[in-house]
């Protein structure tokens, strides 16, 4: 057992600089590097300053990760380019008094990419080089496995702007955390510290720097070597379809609810005041 536990790890070891072949993309929001030898692809978030995910950038990603489950690549690695920020989280300049038109197509992406994520036929980790907020969180917490740098924070502090959490946002951490927990930390805002977020199993591991990160993505990927790709794929499409019934069975609903909120004085006059007290913290 020890034997081919040190093999795995020599395997993970040995993909990281491997991760060379880059797919050719309109733009550079996203970076995806495929190792040819392993199949495993790097799906970098990139852009400056903190990730903060736009339209555009939310489009990105979901076209990202359908090339690579097209390219049947055997895993999916996600990461950012940012050695402090995995992701702020949305681009909240979408939400404050939003052109309609853009809204709708901001937010049907969103829940788009969540699904295409939380469903992926590929094994899926996140090597988490920085804090990861808001929907920084929900895309780690959609992987299957997640690995955190220390000194940084993750969590949903949605409540804390006045937004109301959707179901899939919660899902995403009924995924992995206690209910209890779940729903204490969401109803709070909370952010949990990388030793927190270890003690409630928000995340899987602790590396101490990107590349250890990556390397045990890799060796969660490789634990995988020996199943068949399609049953994988469809055993965990059975372990998660409860996960996300609500948002396939009715998305226009889910869309229409979440957007409804999003326009309300009471959401938009809170997200006044918190852009407000960033900009004040910025200034400083």
């Amino acid at each position: 057992m020890l034997r081919s536990q040190t093999k795995l790890m020599d395997m993970g070891r040995r993909q990281l600089p491997r991760l060379h072949r880059s797919m050719t993309k309109a733009s550079n929001l996203t970076v995806v590097e495929m190792d040819d030898k392993t199949g495993i692809a790097m799906l970098t978030l990139n852009r400056p300053p903190v990730n903060s995910c736009n339209l555009e950038l939310l489009q990105e990603l979901h076209e990202s990760i359908k090339q690579i489950e097209c390219n049947k690549s055997r895993g999916l690695i996600l990461t950012s380019s940012n050695d402090k920020v995995f992701s702020s989280g949305l681009d909240l300049n979408e939400l404050y008094k939003p052109n309609q038109e853009r809204l709708l197509a901001f937010w049907s992406t969103l829940q788009d990419l969540w699904l295409t994520l939380y469903q992926s036929s590929v094994p899926t980790a996140a090597a988490i080089n920085g804090h990861a907020l808001a929907v920084g969180c929900v895309l780690a917490a959609a992987c299957e496995y997640r690995v955190m740098l220390p000194g940084f924070s993750i969590g949903i502090h949605a409540t804390k702007f006045g937004y109301v959490v959707p179901p899939f946002i919660m899902m995403s951490y009924l995924s992995v955390l206690p209910r209890r927990i779940a729903e204490r930390a969401l109803l709070q805002g909370k952010l949990f510290t990388t030793e927190e977020a270890l003690e409630v199993n928000l995340i899987d591991e602790v590396a101490d720097s990107k590349s250890e990160a990556l390397c045990k993505c890799a060796e969660f990927i490789g634990s995988f070597e020996k199943t068949q790709p399609e049953a994988r794929a469809l055993t965990k499409r059975q372990f998660r379809a409860p996960d996300v019934q609500l948002l396939i069975n009715d998305p226009e609903g889910q869309l229409r609810e979440s957007l409804e909120y999003i326009n309300t004085p009471l959401f938009q006059q809170g997200l006044e005041e918190y852009l407000a007290k960033l900009k004040s913290k910025n200034r400083k």
